[in-house]
Parts: structure tokens; sequence; C-alpha cells
């Protein structure tokens, strides 16, 4: 199997996602197991500390998905990716995978239909990088 490329994760995410992640009790579902796998591979930083090429909740992304299919959405937590076409969530499949990757990383990724290699191509927008850090 493919290595998976190292993930930076923001101690203020990995905290949220955490308690997500427990709130949504024991249910380990595919999603959720896969999620949990990320965050214990992560090396954490603080906010101000993340490289401004890191995918980081609520960055605007620019990704393509087995090298062809481009797309450009925001990672979000689940509560606000409804209704919102370019958002994805944290929980999504291709969400997971691209939380804590940089520009220029790829990663095999499980989805329902069999893997799927995922490739940042940009970060468009990221909170840290604007300074937000209480978002």
């Amino acid at each position: 199997m493919e290595k998976k490329p190292k993930i930076i994760l923001s101690s203020q995410d990995l905290e949220r996602l955490e308690a997500l992640l427990y709130a949504l009790g024991n249910n380990l579902s595919p999603d959720k197991a896969a999620l949990l796998d990320e965050l214990g591979r992560a090396e954490v930083l603080e906010p101000q500390e993340i490289p401004p090429t890191v995918v980081t909740m609520n960055s605007t992304v620019r990704f393509t998905v087995e090298n062809k299919d481009e797309f450009c959405l925001t990672l979000v937590y689940p509560k606000d990716v409804e209704g919102q076409p370019d958002r994805i969530s944290v929980l999504a499949p291709v969400g997971s995978a691209l939380l804590g990757l940089s520009v220029g990383d790829s990663i095999a990724w499980p989805m329902p239909g069999g893997v799927v290699k995922v490739k940042i191509e940009e970060i468009v927008y990221q909170p840290e990088r604007a300074g937000e850090y209480h978002r």
C-alpha cells in the first residue's frame, strides 16, 4: 500500500474534531474510523505555526481526484455543509482525505466505490494564513 503523506493539524482543529467525534457516540462508521486514524497520525502545531500550504478546517482548497476531476471546496464541520454546494464535510471520505495535507501532496483514499487518489493543487484560502485564529 502507498505510504500516506505527513499531515499537520492545528491544536484548535484537533480539539474541535475530537469533540465532534465524541459527540457522535460509539458508532464507529468507516468515515469516523478514517478520521480517527488521520487525527492519530497528525503532527499537531499551534494555529500560528501552521504553514500556509496546509489544508486546515475552513480552508478553501483546489484539488484533483484521479488526476482528472478538479474541485474547489471549503472543508467544514458537518453543521456548516447543509445547502452549500461549495463545501465538503470533514466527515465525508474526501473531506477526511484533504485534512492536514499540503500543496502537492496526494493520498490514496478509500471510497464507497473503491480507492481514489486525491491531490492538493492549491490552498485558495486558509484561516490561519489570514490571521483568523478564533473561527
